[in-house]
C-alpha cells in the first residue's frame, strides 16, 4: 500500500498553482498556505493548495 504525500516543494506548489513564488510567499504570510521546516526545506502542505484553490 503507497502513502500519498501530504507536503510538496515550494517549487512544485508554485508550478501546481500557476503562480509566482513572491505571490506564493505573500499568501503564505497571509496564512492561506501552510508549510513546515525540514531541516533547510520548507516543504508545502499539500491540503492548503487544494484548499487555495477550492476558494478561488
Amino acid at each position: 500500500m503507497a502513502i500519498a504525500p501530504v507536503t510538496c516543494s515550494v517549487d512544485e506548489a508554485v508550478n501546481a498553482l500557476g503562480i509566482g513564488r513572491s505571490t506564493f510567499y505573500r499568501h503564505m504570510r497571509a496564512g492561506m498556505i501552510d508549510t513546515v521546516r525540514v531541516g533547510g526545506r520548507r516543504l508545502v502542505k499539500i491540503e492548503s493548495v487544494k484548499r487555495l484553490v477550492e476558494a478561488a
